[in-house]
């Protein structure tokens, strides 16, 4: 009996030590902890859903071993600037993304998915018809919480929209909110920052959101600011009052005392490119200060976005149906052409920033009548049309009944090298996160969408080195975290989510174009989030393993107030 008990003892000791160490080693790679230091030769082993152990395991086992000699292991990728919100509500393996190394996505540009009255309910679900999807949230959290036990392959965040936020208590009207209207959108803002919101956004270039003032802005900011949050701005221009524009957000972060951002960060036409220069020097001035002043950008040298901001804002007022009905009119018609073809008085003309309308490239049209003009410029259809591009413009709107997408190829190149070289740079695609299949292909497309982190690291690190590998790894990890507040994702540490990317840095390349925006990226051969891969041989697994991340959770931090910044 005693002989059988210890044959039993020693087979379970021989069972636990045929237990692996970890679920996964990844092994050989050259380890770049996303802090900007310089990469190191090691092994990274994981278990569960954090890192546990990272150097030499060569004497351990896994599960799953994955052989990275020859790659970077790097943290997985933030993008500061997703607008997949939509997307996720039909595919949410976020496929152009994740092909990157995405593995947080950060939802939010002015508008988002809550908070929602009865009206804008009733829009959202109409909107929605076409999906087959129910609106059945009236918060941004419950739309988060939504998608995540829908499943979604990245970890998802977001901020709350100062746009939606004004309409809530407003409506499109073109005025100065009231005492009473400014406290209950306070309000707004607190229940969403206690429902994990980072922050507050705003895209005040667009109707309705450029009807607010600064210390509309100010006010929301300041409630964010209570509970650690930011606030990050699509600025009221990017061309003509560039300079104002970056000198209201910095107003605000000394006013309202948080952090802010600049999302896309450019100069929109030739004559407005060597303000970026200045631009730099205003936000490194206010750093040197104490303020905390960060930006984003997309690596391209074309804008995507709609007509409307070719028109004032005063016509837009009210909504779409508004709009088109004050455009059918001869009288209003002509006003708003005169007004299209001189500078933006209290607005950003996009149409005459931009410089000529051959710059203005049509990608996408709700309407099939109008898909004919799909890969044409404005000035091609004011030509063939043989109206002026003003009343081209206005046609294709009523036409379209909305803003129709078009490339506004307005930016300097040497800007974009320009504008990565600096310290507190980070990225964002302003893009959906979609799959290059199915209904997603009749859909317009920047390739943006598909490539932004790819063409950093191919184009910009390892073909024109304009930064290093190193560099570029922080501004897609490390940066983008510690602007968030994020203490265990970013950075590739023990402890922390084991949210990781695996690259070849000699052939990880974006391929998307304009001609072809849907094409995948290459170069990313493994990609996990939470601990579970996603990506494997460059393919999707089908894993949706993606979590809610809430700035109100134990994963992040912010003191209200400033924070310390590295210059």
């Amino acid at each position: 009996m005693r002989l059988l008990a210890v044959v039993g003892l020693l087979l379970a000791v021989g069972a636990m030590a045929a237990e692996p160490d970890f679920d996964v080693i990844i092994r050989h790679g050259t380890v770049y902890d996303g802090t900007g230091t310089a990469g190191t030769k090691g092994d990274v082993g994981v278990r569960a859903d954090r890192i546990v152990s990272i150097g030499d395991l060569s004497q351990s086992t896994a599960k799953l071993e994955i052989d990275a000699d020859g790659r970077a292991v790097a943290p997985g990728f933030i993008n500061l600037l997703s607008q997949a919100s939509w997307t996720f509500l039909t595919d949410s393996r976020s496929e152009s993304d994740i092909r990157q190394g995405v593995t947080l996505e950060v939802l939010g540009e002015g508008v988002t998915m809550g908070p929602l009255n009865p009206s804008m309910r009733r829009e959202t679900a109409a909107e929605l018809e076409e999906l087959d999807v129910q609106a059945d949230w009236t918060t941004q959290r419950q739309y988060m919480e939504l998608i995540q036990r829908r499943g979604v392959s990245p970890n998802i965040a977001s901020f709350v929209g100062a746009t939606s936020i004004r309409v809530h208590v407003l409506g499109r009207e073109n005025r100065r909110a009231t005492a009473a209207e400014l406290q209950q959108m306070c309000t707004l803002v607190r229940e969403a920052m206690q429902d994990g919101a980072f922050g507050v956004t705003s895209a005040v270039q667009y109707a309705p959101a450029i009807y607010a003032d600064t210390d509309e802005l100010v006010a929301l900011a300041s409630e964010a600011a209570r509970f650690g949050g930011s606030y990050i701005s699509h600025m009221r221009s990017e061309g003509a009052q560039l300079l104002e524009a970056v000198d209201e957000v910095i107003e605000i972060a000394e006013r309202a005392r948080l952090p802010v951002a600049i999302y896309h960060l450019k100069a929109f036409g030739a004559p407005n490119w060597p303000k970026m220069s200045t631009v730099i020097d205003r936000i490194t001035a206010a750093r040197a200060r104490g303020l905390q002043v960060t930006a984003n950008m997309y690596p391209y040298p074309a804008a995507f976005t709609g007509l409307d901001l070719t028109m004032p804002p005063w016509v837009q007022e009210g909504g779409n149906a508004a709009w088109i009905a004050r455009l059918r009119d001869p009288t209003i018609r002509e006003r708003v052409v005169r007004e299209m073809g001189s500078p933006g008085q209290g607005w950003s003309n996009a149409l005459h920033d931009a410089g000529s309308p051959d710059k203005l490239l049509i990608l996408g049209a709700h309407q099939p009548s109008l898909r004919r003009w799909l890969g044409k410029t404005i000035g091609e259809v004011a030509r063939e049309r043989q109206v002026s591009p003003e009343h081209a413009i206005v046609d294709l709107v009523i036409e379209e009944g909305g803003r129709l997408q078009v490339a506004y190829f307005a930016m300097s190149e040497e800007n974009v090298r320009l504008q990565l070289r600096q310290p507190w740079m980070s990225l964002g695609s302003d893009g959906d996160s979609r799959a290059a299949e199915g209904a997603s292909l009749q859909r317009s497309a920047h390739p943006r969408d598909y490539g932004t982190f790819a063409r950093v690291l191919g184009k910009y690190v390892r073909e024109e080195r304009v930064l290093s590998l190193a560099d570029a790894i922080h501004r897609m990890s490390g940066l983008p975290a510690m602007t968030l507040g994020l203490r265990d994702r970013g950075t590739l540490r023990v402890g922390n989510y084991a949210d990781l990317v695996v690259f070849d840095p000699v052939t990880v390349a974006d391929r998307a174009t304009f001609q072809q925006p849907h094409r995948y990226a290459t170069g990313v051969t493994s990609v996990f989030v939470n601990g579970v891969q996603v990506i494997s041989d460059g393919n999707h697994t089908g894993a949706k393993p993606g979590r809610f991340v809430s700035s109100q959770s134990s994963t992040s931090r912010r003191a209200t107030g400033l924070i310390h910044v590295r210059h």
